[in-house]
């Protein structure tokens, strides 16, 4: 090889080599204090415990704190961990899910104290940040009404966040208007039977009290999510409002503003589908007004099924054709003994129903009216 070639290629060499040693060496002193902190770290406990709060109390209005914090809105529990929750359901087992609600699934959990509870363990999205998660949960660990139901607490740790609910132990309306007992752990020991048309409007009238109830508070909350799988029963099939995954608190004279749409298709009200910015408390009232429709026909609302002239139809509009027509009893569930039904009481009913399902959300009454009107059906 040519002596000058030589030369050139050893030097530049050198040169490279002087280079990518003066770089890591910048790289790993240009911060010695840094580095101290950081090597301190990890080698004593002490510092690593605080450092991880400092870092957990800047970042508190983000998803993923490093927070610990638990709370019980009722005075007979004590104060809950999440390792508690974690062995009452032998780790979220899959076996004790009782329910899927909004952002996260639900388990039935038998605490320490001997009480069972509904234990909702929430997904990473359920919420924005702690703080509006907390804000949340002490709002609705105040709601106090006997066809809401009562929230006894939540715990959080890191990204985990639970909540905890009264378990109330018929399950949900769903699972007693449809027979789903092949396939329900909750109806093992409870065998499906049709609800009667006293039962039904027992259901009915409490979840517009507790509606009427929500919508009238200092500070109203909108449900968002009025479904028959968010309807629980206790013993008695009293009706409860449950999964308020989706709630909002209408601040004032404020209406909720809402970028996203909220609730399930087949219940949410066409205002919201056709992308109405604001949620109103009108939205509960059309979904209520689907529910009623759903436990007088026993159809689904969010699953479409073929008329008479053999194209698909969902719900609303098939009944809004069957009223047209004055075709009522022939709408009642086939699962309802209709020997002692009243038509005028049907008639009644499917005219509140479809008062409240208008599509008009300015037409639709507030549900303390709705109260007031139902007490007037006949339950027998």
């Amino acid at each position: 090889m040519d002596p000058p070639l030589q030369a050139f290629i050893a030097a530049a060499s050198s040169f490279v080599a002087v280079i990518l040693i003066f770089t890591a060496l910048y790289v790993f002193c240009r911060d010695p204090i840094k580095r101290r902190r950081i090597e301190e770290t990890l080698n004593h406990p002490q510092s690593r415990t605080r450092n991880t709060r400092a870092i957990a109390s800047r970042n508190t209005e983000l998803s993923s704190i490093a927070v610990t914090e638990s709370a019980t809105f009722d005075p007979s529990l004590h104060q809950i961990s999440m390792k508690e929750l974690a062995d009452a359901t032998r780790d979220f087992s899959p076996e004790l899910i009782i329910g899927d609600g909004s952002f996260g699934m639900v388990y039935k959990a038998k605490l320490n104290s001997g009480i069972t509870v509904a234990v909702k363990k929430l997904s990473a999205d359920a919420f924005q940040g702690f703080r509006e998660y907390r804000a949340e949960m002490e709002t609705l660990g105040k709601i106090q009404h006997e066809n809401i139901v009562k929230m006894l607490g939540y715990c959080s740790t890191g990204c985990d966040r639970v909540l905890i609910y009264e378990f109330i132990e018929k399950g949900s309306l769903d699972q007693w208007l449809y027979d789903t007992s092949s396939t329900s752990d909750m109806l093992e020991s409870m065998p499906w039977s049709p609800l009667n048309w006293g039962t039904r409007i027992k259901i009915v009238k409490g979840v517009a009290k507790g509606l009427a109830y929500m919508h009238n508070l200092d500070t109203p909350i909108i449900h968002r999510d009025i479904k028959a799988s968010n309807i629980l029963l206790n013993g008695n099939f009293e009706a409860y409002i449950a999964d308020f995954g989706l709630a909002r608190r209408i601040q004032g004279s404020h209406l909720h503003v809402s970028t996203q749409v909220a609730g399930t298709m087949g219940y949410m009200p066409p205002e919201y589908i056709n992308g109405a910015p604001m949620a109103k408390t009108n939205g509960d009232v059309y979904s209520f007004g689907v529910l009623m429709l759903e436990i007088v026909t026993g159809r689904r609302p969010n699953f479409p099924f073929t008329g008479e002239d053999g194209h698909e139809i969902r719900l609303v509009n098939w009944i809004s054709s069957m009223v047209e027509q004055e075709r009522y009893m022939e709408m009642v569930d086939v699962n309802l003994s209709k020997a002692d039904l009243k038509e005028s009481a049907i008639v009644e009913y499917f005219r509140i129903a479809m008062m409240c399902a208008n599509e008009n959300c300015h037409a639709r009454p507030p549900m303390n009216e709705v109260v007031e009107i139902l007490n007037g059906i006949s339950t027998c």
